[in-house]
């Protein structure tokens, strides 16, 4: 699994450079975690729709081709893209949805956190309010797009929207909850609970 740390970035370029990576690799490529802070940016799952866009004023809008509704992305926000071959790690879907939160669970836990998933609704929750969003894409067997995970940023911007289809959804971050305030104390313990999670140990 190779760990690629892009910094901040434009959301658009890292999303087309996602469809190359994933249009051209094969059985023999190596899994990669691509991880990145992303300037802002409300981006749209397949399944948006505009209804949930209320207010986005100045931030710019793009449509995605992962799965889910709107979500909001900037900085102080660390962004892990997970191009895996899922049939070579044997995971389903599903069974890499499961792995992204409860690393992201157990990450959050490390951090004196309780924290848990929603069977209806993708992401991580502490308290009914959400910490983490997912959303992924599957091609020829292959996974991309990722998961985004608060850590101390302007949450202003999730009021402009329902996020993930979800009215009235709460949301928080790592720095109010009395975990880290800085994405790059994140990254790391992420980077190695995703990666166990994916190659089963």
């Amino acid at each position: 699994m190779r760990r690629v740390d892009l910094g901040r970035t434009r959301y658009v370029p890292v999303f087309q450079a996602m469809q190359a990576f994933t249009a051209q690799r094969t059985a023999q490529t190596p899994d990669e975690l691509w991880l990145t802070e992303h300037e802002p940016v409300f981006t749209q799952g397949q399944a948006g729709r505009a209804e949930h866009l209320l207010a986005p004023g100045d931030i710019e809008v793009v449509q995605s081709d992962r799965g889910g509704q709107v979500t909001y992305h900037g900085p102080g926000q660390l962004v892990v893209y997970l191009m895996v071959d899922i049939r070579r790690a044997r995971l389903s879907p599903r069974g890499l949805v499961s792995v992204i939160e409860n690393s992201i669970i157990g990450l959050l836990a490390g951090y004196g956190i309780e924290a848990a998933n929603r069977r209806d609704a993708p992401g991580v929750y502490v308290a009914g309010a959400k910490v983490a969003a997912l959303g992924l894409r599957i091609r020829r067997g292959f996974s991309y797009h990722g998961l985004s995970l608060n850590v101390q940023m302007d949450l202003e911007p999730f009021g402009r929207i329902n996020p993930c289809g979800l009215i009235d959804m709460k949301v928080t971050q790592l720095a109010d909850l009395g975990g880290p305030s800085c994405v790059d104390e994140v990254k790391t313990p992420l980077v190695e609970r995703l990666t166990a999670g994916i190659e089963g140990r």
